[in-house]
């Protein structure tokens, strides 16, 4: 049996009936992208262990370790199967070196690049505004683009987290879907700060949709508003960093301003408070300083 038939037979049979959809579709866009195009016209028993290695070797010239592991995952898990349901007799998947995956530095934006990217959306199209509301409450862009007009309340200035959106791939193209959030501890409710509450009343107002984020009346796909912010951060000369450097950006800047890690730590809807601290240690560094600093005017 060729891989990429029994890939489909394993996503379809093996994958789908058992995993949360937003997986199931994760899978299916690796095995789209990277596993079937590379090893699909391979016969399942001609997929040695230097096949794999070598297809594996490839991918890291040009995808980041990270990557390579996710798609390493899918690669073993569908050989392993086969093994296990007699459509292969062996799988050499268990002998692949996995890449080595160093500590990802947060990356941020500096207070002059926020400032540019905040003047620029706020005198631009409506949808843009949901950057400035990641900047100034942590919102992951899945969470943003599944807020509905009712999860933000302007009377007692909370926006509620109470579910979050993937793309799907479907027909040619990206569908949003709705998800639960990333965790339970992602379920929660961020204060609004009355800076923000002017360019909320103008996203609710000119929402015609379900969705706050919005074009009109027509919703707008994770990667589409994704690649929005790519032409906005060219269109102003700011090197590139992905959508979840605003998370970072706003996280950095509570920081800055004295917010404690535990306040912190809840409004980014992480498990714990240890989370906060690793992924954020370097930010903490210069308010360690000015902290002891203020303690040290105390020395007569």
């Amino acid at each position: 049996m060729k891989y990429k038939t029994w890939l489909d037979k394993w996503l379809e049979n093996c994958v789908k009936p058992f995993v949360k959809e937003r997986t199931y579709c994760k899978y299916q866009m690796i095995v789209l992208r990277h596993i079937s195009p590379a090893l699909g016209e391979y016969e399942l028993e001609d997929l040695t262990a230097i096949v794999l290695q070598e297809f594996v070797s490839g991918l890291l010239g040009t995808l980041s370790p990270c990557t390579v592991n996710g798609i390493i995952t899918p690669l073993k898990a569908s050989l392993k199967q086969a093994v296990q349901m007699g459509v292969a007799k062996a799988q050499y998947a268990d002998g692949i070196l996995r890449p080595k995956q160093k500590e990802r530095k947060v990356a941020c934006f500096t207070v002059d690049e926020q400032r540019r990217i905040e003047e620029y959306v706020k005198s631009g199209k409506t949808q843009w505004l949901g950057i400035l509301v990641c900047l100034y409450s942590g919102l992951r862009i899945g969470e943003l683009m599944a807020l509905t007009s009712d999860d933000v309340d302007l009377h007692t200035m909370q926006i509620t987290v109470n579910k979050s959106c993937y793309d799907s791939w479907e027909n040619g193209q990206y569908i949003k879907r709705i998800a639960s959030p990333k965790t339970a501890s992602s379920k929660r409710i961020i204060p609004i700060p009355r800076s923000l509450l002017p360019y909320l009343k103008r996203l609710k107002k000119e929402c015609h949709s379900e969705y706050l984020i919005c074009n009109g009346s027509k919703d707008i796909s994770v990667r589409a508003y994704q690649r929005s912010f790519e032409l906005i951060l060219k269109h102003l000369g700011i090197a590139h960093k992905g959508f979840h450097s605003l998370r970072h950006t706003f996280a950095t800047r509570a920081l800055e301003c004295g917010m404690d890690v535990k306040t912190l730590s809840e409004i980014l809807g992480h498990k714990s408070v240890n989370i906060t601290l690793n992924r954020y240690a370097h930010s903490l560094d210069e308010h360690k300083v000015a902290m002891m600093n203020k303690l040290g005017k105390m020395l007569q």
